[in-house]
């Protein structure tokens, strides 16, 4: 099998001309009968060999934690950053090879981050929250750091979404130190949630500009978008669902169940005119615990789990069976100049 991006690779190097390439395109939509877009591709695993090195990379990146953290405190960030920064240049830069480039960018930036968190915990320090706010967003803008240094080299396109994980976190932690003396502890769960959908929405529409840019999703920009779309999706679902009551666990009301299924409606509906499947997924817990708890305040309190099974995978069964002709329908009575920026329809 071979990925999209491997295909305009051959295309550029010459091993396949541009026409026979869209044929192959074609013909492969054909055979899916929906265009490629709605696939949703992305790499993770090309073979069997990715687990592979996948599971002696976490090994050697677990020894080096180990060794390091009995040397000195933040040794063991170092090393594992150093391992990880030195196995890309052979898996990731040589060889392309996915799952493991996702695995080494996460230990880079981990280790990078886990330097100053060993240091300050060995001190043992005490912090006011507005200091300890201050801290974090250091912290995190380190690891956006180390981020734009690991995209520069290897251009990994996971590594955006950290990148924009890390410059959130920073911005928020920001925010946070500035009115946490006139909110107090007691309401910063609210200005926490809602300072997190910000976040998400930003995010969101950062992954819409890449996604933008490539209609078609042929070259690794789609892949970035897929992950920033990943990452943007709980930061707006979980916000919207904790409001309802849904994340406390305790029983929930039929108006507050009726209201989880709208939002999952309209997210829904925003997943489809994008073509991302992320926002349903993301949201999916939440619905399945309104229903569950819906349906044993009904008191199918046996059932409760099947029938919220029954319900919910057969719509999203019947959701992706007929995913383009759904899409089409909806993409169609939007604005020409709006749609002329979303992925083409089958």
């Amino acid at each position: 099998m071979y990925s999209e991006a491997e295909l305009q690779s051959a295309v550029a190097a010459g091993a396949l001309s541009r026409e026979a390439a869209q044929a192959l395109r074609d013909h492969a939509t054909g055979m899916r009968h929906a265009p490629v877009a709605d696939e949703e591709q992305f790499r993770l695993i090309t073979g069997f060999n990715d687990i592979f090195v996948t599971i002696a990379a976490v090994l050697l990146l677990m020894a080096c934690a180990g060794i390091g953290g009995a040397i000195a405190p933040g040794a063991g960030g170092l090393l594992v950053a150093g391992a990880a920064w030195a196995m890309a240049e052979f898996f990731t830069r040589k060889r392309r090879m996915a799952l493991p480039s996702i695995v080494l960018l996460l230990a880079f930036v981990g280790g990078v981050i886990a330097v100053p968190i060993l240091l300050i915990d060995a001190a043992q320090p005490h912090f006011s929250d507005q200091a300890s706010a201050l801290i974090g967003a250091g912290i995190a803008l380190l690891a956006g750091c180390a981020a734009l240094l690991h995209w520069r080299r290897f251009m990994v396109p996971i590594t955006v979404a950290a990148g924009a994980a890390a410059l959130a976190a920073t911005a928020i932690a920001l925010i946070v130190a500035a009115v946490e003396p006139l909110v107090g502890r007691g309401g910063m769960e609210n200005v926490l949630l809602w300072l997190l959908f910000g976040a998400g929405l930003v995010v969101f529409g950062f992954a819409m500009r890449w996604d933008i840019s490539d209609r078609a999703r042929e070259t690794r920009r789609s892949d970035v978008a897929f992950w920033l779309h990943l990452l943007a999706a709980p930061m707006i679902a979980h916000p919207l669902f904790h409001a309802l009551g849904v994340t406390q666990g305790e029983n929930i009301g039929a108006t507050a169940a009726f209201g989880v299924i709208v939002i999952y409606v309209l997210l829904g509906l925003v997943a489809l005119a994008v073509d991302r499947r992320a926002l349903l997924v993301s949201a999916l817990a939440y619905v399945l615990t309104a229903m569950t708890l819906l349906f044993r305040e009904f008191g199918m309190v046996e059932l409760n789990v099947a029938l919220t099974g029954l319900v919910i995978g057969s719509a999203l069964l019947c959701l992706s069976a007929f995913w383009s002709p759904i899409r089409r329908t909806i993409v169609a009575p939007l604005p020409e100049q709006l749609r002329g920026r979303l992925p083409a329809t089958a």
